[in-house]
């Protein structure tokens, strides 16, 4: 699976459903740490998909904010309740 080392938004599916969406400053190493992170509620939904778009820091706060409310992933949902 492909990821780049670059500023941007990215979201991990499976066969069903959105499971997140996130910001970072480094795409390939969100990307490795949702994996490494075996107990968490995102790879507790098996994800079979990862996809992203590469943004600037400026822009990518309000384009996760417009994916979340578009896709309603799960796991943003029960992120936001906690915080």
């Amino acid at each position: 699976m492909y990821a780049p080392m670059a500023s941007g938004v990215y979201g991990i599916t499976n066969s069903s459903e959105w499971i997140y969406i996130g910001e970072t400053d480094d795409i390939q190493g969100a990307l490795l740490t949702h994996l490494r992170e075996s107990d968490s509620p995102q790879m507790k939904r098996r994800p079979t998909g990862f996809v992203f778009e590469i943004s600037d820091a400026a822009r990518r706060s309000s384009r996760q904010d417009s994916l979340v409310s578009e896709y309603q992933p799960c796991c943003n949902e029960r992120l936001s309740r906690h915080t």
